[in-house]
């Protein structure tokens, strides 16, 4: 379990076990108050089990996504990480872009 933690705490750039234990925590609350917000979304767009695969990933793309960063932006600010969450956000749009976005980094 401590070659784990280092290898976050290397991979992550923080200091302390506390900060990967604050972190998992942040993704973990920010993953589970998506899942309770999907449905309603779902429910909202009348999304169904029978509705094709294709609708469903569209709503995941451009919805649900977007959603699980605003929750972890706001879990990473409640639980002192919002640096490190912002970091993660900006890479991920990186990726996400091609590069077009935040070159900065």
């Amino acid at each position: 379990m401590n070659k784990l933690i280092a290898i976050l705490k290397n991979r992550w750039e923080v200091t302390s076990g506390w900060a990967v234990f604050f972190i998992l925590l942040t993704f973990s609350f920010a993953g589970f108050s998506t899942l309770y917000v999907h449905r309603y979304i779902d429910h909202l767009l009348g999304i169904e089990k029978e509705n094709p695969f294709w609708q469903k990933l569209l709503v995941f793309i451009f919805l649900i996504v977007p959603v699980f960063n605003m929750f972890l932006y706001v879990w990473g600010i409640l639980l002192g990480q919002r640096k490190f969450v912002t970091q993660f956000i900006k890479t991920k749009l990186k990726l996400i872009s091609g590069g077009k976005l935040f070159k900065t980094i």
